[in-house]
């Protein structure tokens, strides 16, 4: 059932963070990486509202709560930018510590926000969706993965790259290219989750190379 599904995912959202804290504590010069916090947690609260939304029941009540989702992913995904910047950083490029390097991911981050809001958060009505035991509120006019989230998987590739390349870490990239996969092709599942299974691997992709950060740098508390 999805919506058990859904709940096991924001449970494991919750341990990314929890791992994240672990992290935090362990960095001795913490970064824009750790903007990872609020992506993850914003994950956490979509994950756990569509898993409650047949408890919930369908209303105004589940519609506003999920109202509340479209606008945190308008201003949260963005800031994966911003975490690839950082990570590509942390892996030694030089080009990546210039002044434009550093304004175009500010830039592009502050874009991808305002296009989110301008296309798909405002003004957007919801419908209800009752989906292989899931009820949740989905955009009435939506059709196929958010404009988005195609740009925001650009940084990601670009740093899943670099890390690849300079520091022997695959993980960045594979989680990006499982991500991408989920969005752009439809699976013979029976599940309206797969795409938020491919979400988690990407999440859990970036607390890894989080950590591997810290260990390039060998700076510890």
């Amino acid at each position: 059932m999805d919506s058990i599904l859904f709940l096991i995912l924001a449970g494991l959202y919750v341990l990314l963070m929890v791992w994240g804290l672990v992290l935090l504590k362990k960095d001795d010069r913490p970064g824009l990486r750790y903007l990872l916090f609020f992506v993850t947690a914003g994950l956490v609260w979509d994950n756990a509202l569509i898993g409650l939304g047949r408890w919930i029941g369908e209303g105004s009540l589940l519609e506003n709560l999920s109202l509340s989702r479209f606008w945190a992913h308008a201003f949260l995904t963005p800031l994966l930018t911003l975490v690839a910047y950082d990570l590509i950083v942390r892996a030694g490029s030089s080009w990546a510590r210039t002044t434009m390097a550093r304004a175009a991911a500010w830039l592009f981050t502050v874009a991808l926000v305002v296009l989110e809001l301008l296309y798909e958060t405002i003004g957007t009505e919801a419908e209800p969706v009752y989906e292989y035991g899931a009820l949740r509120y989905a955009a009435a006019e939506s059709s196929g993965p958010p404009i988005m989230v195609i740009l925001v998987l650009i940084p990601l590739f670009t740093a899943g790259i670099v890390l690849w390349r300079r520091r022997r870490s695959p993980w960045l990239f594979l989680g990006t290219l499982l991500m991408l996969i989920g969005s752009a092709i439809e699976l013979p599942i029976e599940s309206s989750a797969a795409t938020n299974v491919f979400e988690l691997m990407l999440m859990t992709s970036l607390w890894i190379a989080v950590c591997q950060a810290i260990r390039w740098e060998g700076r510890f508390r």
